[in-house]
């Protein structure tokens, strides 16, 4: 049985709601419709039509607020980007570059979150609007998770000059390889080795700024 969210939107900026009075109870309806269709249906089956019956809004609030699922996906990449990843802050660059490889393998093995990601990997392959808010959510969660580098850096813990991206980068790409590529599974003990072969790359003065 699916929920129902009877909300209505007044003139809403076209392809992105604002958050502003019942806007915003509009975009958190639509937005944890598209959700759940995701979960019950996945990225193929993913429809306007569906996401505005989910949320008990008319089609044209749908369309009006987000243009196609492309501008849904977009937005749920946003949030996910605010939210769902923690990022550690322990005073040791080895767990805290532990922890956040675990988060990102946690993230992928919740089927919404994967599926989400998937889709728009799927639409950034035509859709220069996808493509750009999956650039945009990679750049800002590396920027973020960086934080953990740049306190080790000032610690004197890795070198001065060490990239502080590049090695979230480093830490990031044989697991999403496994995602993304081979579809292999990805445990905590595949996310431990990522974490320790990012920061002993990043000892060795591989991710140095050049």
């Amino acid at each position: 049985m699916q929920l129902k969210f009877s909300l209505t939107l007044d003139h809403p900026q076209p392809g992105m709601l604002r958050p502003r009075g019942r806007a915003e109870r509009v975009r958190t309806a639509v937005l944890a419709a598209t959700r759940a269709e995701l979960q019950a249906h996945g990225y193929a089956e993913l429809t306007m039509e569906r996401v505005a019956e989910t949320a008990g809004v008319a089609k044209s609030t749908v369309y009006r607020g987000w243009r196609d699922t492309t501008g849904l996906l977009t937005e749920l990449l946003r949030e996910l980007a605010r939210t769902e990843v923690p990022l550690p802050d322990t005073g040791s660059i080895e767990v805290d570059l532990r922890e956040l490889a675990f988060g990102i393998s946690h993230l992928h093995a919740n089927p919404v979150q994967r599926s989400m990601i998937l889709g728009v990997i799927a639409a950034a392959v035509q859709s220069p609007r996808a493509a750009d808010a999956l650039r945009d959510f990679f750049r800002a969660r590396n920027d973020q998770a960086a934080d953990s580098v740049r306190r080790a850096i000032k610690r004197g813990d890795l070198p001065a000059n060490t990239d502080p991206a590049e090695v979230i980068r480093c830490l990031g790409a044989p697991l999403y390889y496994r995602m993304l590529v081979t579809h292999e599974p990805v445990d905590d003990l595949v996310a431990e080795r990522a974490a320790a072969a990012a920061l002993a790359a990043a000892r060795a003065g591989v991710h140095r700024i050049r």
